[in-house]
């Protein structure tokens, strides 16, 4: 078991309700990354389901959660020969922090696509990408150190105050620790890049209120190629797109998401 795995990790009490302990190692700046949040709500679901991998998820954030103990609660909606539904709500306090709607089904490792378009943004060779420098020790910001990312050089130009006016950004991603990609590490890689308005030249916290993302095709071994990008800032609001493709080639998670622009 990696350390993603134990921090993930969901504890069965009954048959509604499960354990989690929030890791404070995958905080940034104080609040818990969101991507690291549903894959512990994704752990339970999955146990809970007669089906093995979550294919669709739709998450709304109700507040930030703190590291520590918490809860999810499960409540099957419906459950057929190819697809389970499930409502799952991260407790802590005994308050909802996140409130989720999840689709099971089994996925078949061996299936080709039928048909696949090619990345909009094609990545440059990995020995051409650079890292974010490391964060000071006081900013809290934990995530970095859970996990590897390495940018095309244009969309972090904003730390040097020369964003390119797009709001994009675009990472290699593999864990820090060696571990094949999965389904619940793919729910961090959605949620793992800078917000992609920090390139269009905002800064900033900027939380995430809603997040739906798909898992399309269970991932080859290797690296893991990040593509975000949005199409509006409007009145304190952005939406952020991003597809996943693995290692051989194949596009294996979606997401949208919708967020508050960061302020400060």
């Amino acid at each position: 078991m990696t350390k993603f795995d134990e921090a993930t990790q969901a504890i069965r009490v009954d048959d509604t309700t499960y354990d989690v302990c929030l890791d404070d190692g995958y905080s940034i700046g104080g609040p818990l990354n969101g991507g690291y949040l549903l894959a512990a709500v994704l752990r339970a679901v999955v146990d809970e389901s007669p089906h093995e991998h979550p294919v669709s998820t739709s998450a709304q954030f109700l507040r930030a959660a703190s590291p520590g103990p918490a809860t999810v609660k499960i409540e099957r909606l419906k459950s057929g020969r190819t697809a389970t539904m499930t409502r799952a709500t991260l407790v802590q306090d005994g308050r909802p922090f996140i409130d989720t709607l999840v689709t099971t089904a089994t996925l078949d490792p061996a299936a080709a696509p039928e048909w696949t378009g090619e990345p909009a943004n094609p990545m440059p060779d990995l020995s051409e990408c650079v890292q974010l420098p490391d964060p000071k020790p006081e900013s809290n910001m934990n995530l970095n150190a859970q996990m590897e990312l390495r940018f095309d050089p244009p969309t972090i130009g904003w730390l040097a105050g020369e964003p390119t006016g797009r709001p994009e950004s675009r990472a290699y991603f593999r864990m820090a620790e060696a571990q094949d990609p999965d389904p619940f590490v793919l729910a961090l890689a959605v949620d793992a890049l800078p917000p992609v308005v920090f390139s269009a030249g905002a800064r900033g916290w900027a939380p995430t209120v809603e997040l739906t993302w798909h898992l399309r095709a269970l991932p080859a071994p290797g690296w893991l190629t990040l593509l975000g990008s949005g199409r509006l800032i409007s009145d304190g609001w952005f939406d952020e797109d991003v597809e996943v493709w693995d290692s051989a080639g194949r596009l294996v998670a979606q997401s949208r998401q919708l967020a508050r622009v960061g302020r400060g």
